[in-house]
């Protein structure tokens, strides 16, 4: 993986998608990026990742942001837009398609999780297609090889991370069966474009790193550094997110949101900072942000 931190001055982002209104999980993530990124004296930017228009909302986006500000986050520069990088993504996959890295497929979700289970539970690609359809087939979405492809990275809180792609996730899909542009491929092409430096994220996204590295070093193209915190969890132990109808935040309640962020974090603010204005937490925040002070967990319970 290439170095970007040494050459390049601290860029962060927070890239939410517009499915629903942020949470307190999605504060979390939002917090810790901006105060690692501001205690660096570094940028934080804005990336909506709305490449997924049959999960998205209407007016979430807009929301998205409205809230953002609501608490105080201060972005730089324009809000950048997934949707608005098509044309990235493409010429990306055409020089995949130039350099013989991906393949078209024909199998379903139903078909894969008959062949090949990993000892987590996931269904891993058993590359079924990666030497060519059978005749009469037609391909349904494109997947890129990962033969042989072993990505390791330091994560500033996981430590080592060390991934044999194909035997614990196979070859994964770059461009989707709907005629739209994959997650990992979008992702990993934006954090190199964009000059992130370091990406500051949910634990339940770490298993994602590896494959938006392999994007990146297929395309000769730079790595950020990651940062994966714990993530928040409810009475049931399910991770908070918009699927599983987390509440969202209280523009009412933004002091004593931040003050709980903040304390999740393991960042201890005083209580009376809780009642402070804004800008005060957040000045406190960036003066005391400590990575070291974040709980080894990697889910908490709100």
């Amino acid at each position: 993986m290439i170095d970007l931190t040494s050459c390049l001055p601290y860029r962060g982002r927070f890239a939410p998608s517009p499915t629903g209104p942020l949470h307190f999980g999605s504060l979390i993530a939002a917090t810790g990026s901006y105060l690692q990124a501001k205690s660096h004296a570094g940028e934080w930017q804005i990336r909506i990742d709305d490449i997924d228009p049959p999960r998205e909302l209407p007016g979430a986006s807009d929301c998205i942001l409205k809230t953002l500000e609501q608490f105080g986050f201060e972005w730089d520069g324009p809000v950048s837009y997934q949707s608005q990088h098509t044309e990235q993504y493409q010429n990306a996959l055409d020089t995949l398609q130039e350099k013989g890295l991906v393949y078209p497929c024909v199998c379903t979700r139903k078909s894969i999780a008959a062949t090949q289970t990993s000892s987590a539970g996931k269904n891993i690609y058993p590359g079924t297609c990666r030497n060519g359809l059978a005749e009469g087939n037609k391909a349904r979405m494109l997947r890129i090889n990962t033969q042989q492809a072993i990505i390791q990275f330091e994560d500033k809180l996981q430590g080592h991370c060390q991934y044999d792609l194909e035997n614990e996730v196979g070859d994964f899909v770059v461009f989707r069966a709907d005629g739209l542009f994959a997650y990992q491929l979008a992702t990993g092409i934006d954090d190199a474009n964009q000059k992130i430096t370091e990406v500051v994220r949910g634990f339940d996204l770490l298993d994602s790193t590896p494959c938006q590295i392999h994007v990146q070093q297929s395309l000769g193209l730079s790595s950020p550094d990651y940062c994966h915190l714990p993530i928040v969890i409810n009475s049931a132990g399910q991770k908070l997110s918009k699927q599983n109808l987390a509440p969202a935040l209280d523009p009412q309640n933004v002091q004593q949101l931040l003050w709980q962020a903040l304390n999740f974090l393991g960042q201890k603010p005083d209580t009376s900072l809780a009642n402070e204005p804004l800008i005060n937490l957040w000045q406190w925040a960036i003066d005391h942000w400590q990575l070291s002070k974040i709980p080894p967990e990697n889910q908490i319970s709100q």
